[in-house]
């Protein structure tokens, strides 16, 4: 096998195990050996660089630090949603809707909205939500984080803007705060804290060892002829594209 050959492999082994990972929730292989993989991987691109890919799972590791976040304009508004306390507020809400609106009920996980915006299959960048007309480029930050592909797979849409929430999962939370407590720095106050924290870091590096997660809630800018209808059939057909 050739050296390009390997590196290939190597990119699509570890494409797959993600999916498995992230999508399907059934994993295909150990951590130890991803990660025995990924240094392979490393390793060879570093010898090679001539084979260099922008899209390698390589790149997620993280990058040199950045000088600032650049603001910038969403193509479509990301809305906020209204809270609700009570079922009888959430009755009235959706008798108002009327009985031709359907409805799909998802669970709301606490982070920080994101916008990740695909062109031809392609991660082009990441923006926060800001004050939802503009927000904060964090594209660099995004990308090492391994639940979000950086390419899509499969039937690609033109344009595809996924709307989610990045979050830090439980045991990562518990894990940073019990290294942060033996070197005796402050203790984040609670996994949203960590994770606006984190996503803010100007080094790459920084973000991409403290394992943050996303999960899709919401689209943007769609340009897809066989876009679906309805939220679950667009949840359905984004996670055969690798999108969790």
């Amino acid at each position: 096998m050739t050296t390009q050959s390997r590196i290939l492999e190597l990119r699509a082994l570890l494409e797959q195990a993600n999916f498995a990972y992230y999508v399907d929730t059934m994993p295909t292989m150990a951590d130890s050996e991803y990660d025995g993989l990924l240094v392979e991987l490393v390793c060879l691109e570093k010898k090679h660089p001539e084979f260099f890919d922008v899209n390698s799972p390589s790149q997620r590791v993280g990058g040199e630090p950045i000088s600032g976040f650049e603001t910038v304009q969403h193509v479509l508004p990301m809305q906020s949603i209204d809270n609700t306390y009570t079922l009888a507020d959430l009755v009235l809400w959706h008798e108002k809707l009327g009985s031709k609106i359907a409805c799909t009920c998802d669970p709301k996980i606490d982070g920080v909205a994101i916008s990740l915006r695909y062109e031809n299959g392609i991660l082009v960048s990441g923006v926060t939500r800001g004050d939802g007309e503009r927000g904060d480029d964090v594209t660099a930050q995004v990308k090492t984080i391994r639940s979000i592909p950086l390419k899509l797979r499969g039937e690609i849409p033109e344009v595809l803007e996924i709307r989610g929430e990045i979050f830090m999962p439980n045991t990562s939370f518990n894990e940073i705060n019990a290294r942060r407590e033996l070197e005796g720095e402050q203790l984040f106050a609670n996994a949203r804290n960590a994770t606006a924290g984190t996503l803010k870091s100007l080094d790459p590096k920084t973000v991409a060892k403290r394992k943050l997660a996303f999960l899709a809630h919401g689209k943007g800018e769609v340009k897809w002829n066989d876009c679906p209808a309805t939220w679950s059939g667009f949840v359905e057909k984004i996670q055969t594209l690798g999108i969790p």
